[in-house]
């Protein structure tokens, strides 16, 4: 019997955690909880695991997530445990399973903790089969199980049940009235249980914000509703794990009294209107006006306390008279009542301005609306001095409702004046006087003065107009155009508030006209009449850059740069002056000026200035003659156009007038420091400037012999000398000596040259040796190199039969080869070519005796290698590096890995890796990985990574890109 009860323990996968569904207290078949939580939404596992008993849900879905798992075959075990078991609370449970081997040691564990003997885990060994016995199981015991033998492991699942929650009492049905409290109460068979609550079907929690509150004392469960209401009327449930009870609440309202009714009001306009009435019921309602719904506002305020409501407008308007009604909720019932609102007439002129003064423009329409009150509508009468105005004609009045409307048409500066208005009701009265002005645009300003031109400017001045339209001027715009044409051009968009402007941005040489408005309050006036034609002209900015070229013993030349600023007049040439050093001088000119122009404090006011040409130069470079030797000058120039001379540019120092001796200096270009190399055939154009004066006088020579002139092109100019060959060949090859002489002063410089060519073919090739399939070949450098380092040799060989050649060795470097794996049995001619920088050697020295390789004899067994590991994991050998792009145009991230086998390589921005994306372009050449992206936006910016991958490892670089 003791076996009968541990098999009853044992569970197939099947038969997993089977619940049974108790409904008070009757038997239901039994329900797959498993094939529940497998076919049902995510969102009924709760609802699931509290109706069939679970727990934890979370635990065991991941548990049976686990056991779906495919169980592989095991050598150890012959039989392994079953994938779960299940066994009630305080029962008892057997695990068995049958090993391949008996002799394998097995051992217990719990959720990873081994398992000891004792009085609650009984071990048995039968035969092969090995049996574990948990007695008086808990929900500790709700684990996993495994049991290990040698290296192999078999496991399963326990789950132990609670036994369902009977509902003991049931739910009894209640009627109450609204705003009673409300006790629904049922008793369960545990103390404390999960028990569930329902109103019409729809689960209630215990919220703090909710209205019901649900009571537990041991096992009764009580749901309470502190004041019931109409809405609480529904079937209320209760549900455990093992039974459910429910009953109907009904809710209904008590007969309602009527303690204070509601009273006629009759209230002055602007006092506070109070309406009160009580019921005999603490139930909500609702107030009416005229049929329309009220609600509270800043304006009415709507009280309820208890049993009597109040409606209350602190400040009563017209409005608010008419037949008000208080009408409970959930009531056929109303409260009614009229409310009449009385007020004495009045003129409302806060629109008004300043002593209730209104402007009008002359010629516009005038209609001046005054808003009046008055209960009854009061009488308007509008008078001007003794005369009333009556409604007809150009100055009438117009009745409204509640406002009065005094109209004048086209308004003329006569209707000036005071109106007087009046309202009267059985109320009583009200005055007011209101004064018209009527104004107008100001007259045009006479025709403005242009008193100054500039280059692109002018400055205009005008006299304010005679009459400013009775409002004041407020300021002037400004107009102006080409002489010739129709169109006027407005120049300023803000009021110019004085007389006075000054127009720019002219064109030069071309006439013009202004103009101006004036601008009061009203509006803007005519156009003045146009001022008298002008013409914006201006001189150049003076020359610039003014500084000595030469000097000889009669002579002077300068030279200077064009003006900065010459303006649309042109440039028509310029004036160089000189004067003697004494003559020029001023000792009482101002130091500020002398600063301004950068210059010594000439005097330039004097007449001593000597014109060095009669007619302009339009050159920038001038030569004074005739100057006597060892005599100071000063020197200026003038730019001159249609508009005049502009201001003089002078020299900063006295010249003296006297040949100054520059000793010579070679400026040997850099590349020409080391040997200058050609080959045959090419140009040879050298540029060698120097310095020296007067008459520099420059020799060449060619290693030591003077040139040859008709072979080699010399040209020698003031500051450089040119030696220049068209077909340069060997034979011009050598060091030339460059001497510049100023007199007795001497400088030097040496220029090597090399002319190089293809060298000539290698001296006698030979055959030192053949064995096997291998040859070795030797000979001699060439007599030709070419005027050039030998820089190595190019090996062929020929079949003697076809004699076609093919190259075995290229770039060697010896004068002695090895050529290896040759065909058996053939017989081979072989030629060598010598080579340096400017090529091979046209033609080749071939051997004059042939190779034969023979088919017998020792066969040369070759060593056996064993094959190179190049597996390596990947290494990024030139990292991503940080950079910007520029938005719109596409950017590149570059970058170069290396790694056997070879890396798989993905793109990540900002850790996410880049897929399908069109804006993205990925290339990997030879180890080199490329990302474009097209058109970036600042949205493409951030941290971009490369990641390699391959079966030893991994690496990554990373950059942060900019997009600007």
């Amino acid at each position: 019997s003791g076996e009968g009860q541990e098999d009853a323990g044992e569970l197939d996968f099947s038969g997993l955690l089977k619940r049974r569904e108790v409904k008070q207290q009757e038997e239901e078949p039994e329900v797959d909880v498993w094939d529940l939580l497998k076919n049902a939404n995510p969102s009924e596992y709760e609802k699931i695991a509290f109706q069939y008993g679970i727990t934890d849900l979370r635990g065991m879905l991941k548990r049976l997530k686990r056991m779906r798992r495919e169980v592989k075959k095991s050598a150890a075990f012959a039989k392994g445990l079953d994938p779960a078991y299940q066994v009630d609370k305080g029962g008892k449970v057997r695990f068995m399973v049958e090993l391949a081997d008996p002799t394998v040691e097995l051992k217990w564990y719990k959720n990873g903790q081994e398992i000891r003997p004792s009085a609650k885990y009984i071990f048995e060994h039968k035969g092969n089969q090995r049996i574990l016995f948990i007695n008086n199981c808990t929900m500790t015991d709700d684990a996993r199980y495994y049991v290990t033998a040698g290296d192999e492991k078999c496991s399963t699942e326990l789950f132990v049940r609670d036994p369902p929650i009977l509902v003991t009492k049931g739910l009894e049905d209640t009627s109450t009235y609204v705003g009673e409290r409300v006790e629904l109460s049922c008793e369960v068979s545990e103390d404390d249980a999960n028990v569930k609550w329902f109103r019409n079907g729809v689960e209630l929690s215990n919220d703090p914000k909710s209205r019901y509150r649900i009571k537990v004392e041991g096992k009764k469960h009580t749901l309470v509703i502190e004041e019931a209401a109409k809405n609480d009327t529904a079937t209320y449930s209760v549900m455990t794990t093992g039974g459910q009870s429910e009953a109907k609440l009904s809710v209904d309202l008590r007969p309602l009294k009527i303690s204070l009714a509601l009273e006629d009001q009759t209230v002055r306009l602007g006092q506070e209107i109070h309406l009160k009435c009580e019921i005999s019921e603490n139930v909500e309602g609702k107030w009416y006006k005229n049929g329309q719904l009220i609600e509270a506002s800043d304006r009415v305020k709507l009280y309820h306390k208890g049993r009597i409501h109040r409606f209350v407008i602190p400040v009563s308007a017209v409005d608010d008279e008419g037949e008000y009604m208080f009408v409970p909720d959930a009531y056929n019932i109303n409260i009614p009542c009229k409310v009449h609102i009385v007020d004495p007439p009045k003129l409302h002129l806060d629109g008004l301005g300043e002593n209730n003064t209104v402007t009008v423009v002359a010629g516009n329409k005038l209609r001046l609306e005054i808003p009046i009150t008055g209960e009854p509508p009061p009488k308007v009468f509008w008078s001007r001095g003794d005369k009333m105005v009556t409604d007809s004609g150009r100055i009438r009045a117009e009745s409204y409702p509640d406002s009065s409307c005094l109209v004048i048409d086209a308004a003329e500066r006569d209707d000036s004046g005071p109106f007087r208005i009046t309202l009267k009701n059985e109320a009583g009265e009200d005055t007011a006087l209101i004064n018209i002005k009527v104004v107008d645009v100001p007259d045009p300003p006479q025709a403005p003065n242009v008193t100054e031109v500039g280059e692109d400017w002018c400055i205009m001045t005008w006299e304010p107009p005679a009459n400013d339209g009775g409002s004041p001027i407020l300021g002037y715009f400004i107009e102006r155009k080409k002489k010739q044409s129709s169109r006027w051009m407005r120049l300023n968009f803000e009021l110019c508030k004085e007389t006075t402007f000054e127009p720019k941005k002219m064109i030069e040489g071309v006439a013009y006209e202004v103009r101006v408005f004036a601008v009061n309050a009203i509006g803007m006036s005519k156009p003045s009449m146009p001022s008298k034609s002008f013409v914006p002209l201006a001189v150049t900015s003076p020359p610039t850059l003014l500084a000595v070229d030469s000097v000889t013993d009669t002579s002077v030349t300068m030279k200077w740069r064009p003006p900065d600023q010459i303006g649309a007049a042109g440039l028509d040439g310029y004036v160089v002056e000189y004067c003697f050093e004494g003559n020029g001088f001023s000792q009482g000119i101002s130091t500020d000026l002398s600063e301004e122009l950068g210059e010594p404090p000439f005097n330039l006011e004097a007449d001593e200035w000597i014109v060095a040409n009669p007619e302009l130069t339009d050159k920038t470079k001038f030569t004074i003659n005739g100057l006597p030797t060892g005599s100071k000058i000063l020197v200026r120039v003038k730019a001159v156009n249609a508009a005049g001379e502009s201001e003089p540019k002078y020299h900063p120092q006295p010249i003296l007038v006297k040949e100054v001796i520059e000793p010579p200096k070679i400026r040997l270009p850099r590349h020409l420091k080391q040997t200058y190399t050609r080959r045959v055939g090419e140009t040879v154009n050298l540029v060698i400037p120097f310095q020296g004066k007067p008459r520099a006088k420059v020799s060449w020579e060619k290693n030591g012999s003077p040139i040859d002139k008709n072979d080699i092109n010399i040209r020698n100019t003031e500051q450089d000398t040119i030696i220049f060959i068209r077909k340069a060949e060997r034979g011009h090859s050598g060091e030339y000596d460059m001497k510049v002489e100023v007199e007795n002063l001497v400088d030097k410089a040496t220029i090597d040259i090399q002319i190089v060519d293809r060298p000539g073919p290698p001296e006698v090739v030979t055959i030192e040796d053949v064995w096997g399939e291998n040859v070795n070949l030797s000979w001699k450098p060439p007599k030709d190199d070419g005027n050039a380092a030998i820089t190595g040799y190019t090996i062929q060989k020929a079949d003697k039969k076809s004699m076609e050649w093919f190259t075995v060795i290229e770039h060697y470097h010896r004068t002695s080869a090895t050529i290896n794996e040759l065909v058996i049995g053939n017989e081979y001619y072989f030629r060598v070519f010598a080579e340096n920088m400017c090529g091979l050697s046209e033609d080749a020295t071939m051997t004059k005796e042939s190779a034969l390789i023979a088919k017998d004899g020792k066969v040369y067994k070759y060593p056996v290698y064993d094959d190179f590991d190049f597996s390596e994991r990947p290494l990024f050998t030139q990292p991503l590096v940080n950079t910007f792009a520029v938005a719109g145009y596409n950017a590149t991230l570059n970058c170069s890995v290396r790694g056997n086998p070879k890396p798989k390589i993905t793109w990540m921005k900002n850790k996410v890796l880049i897929m399908n994306d069109p804006r993205y372009r990925m290339f990997s050449n030879q180890g080199v990985c490329t990302l474009e992206i097209r058109k970036p936006s600042p949205y493409d910016g951030g941290t971009y990574t490369c990641r390699a991958v391959n079966k030893l490892g991994e690496a990554e670089v990373d950059c942060k890109l900019e997009v600007r």
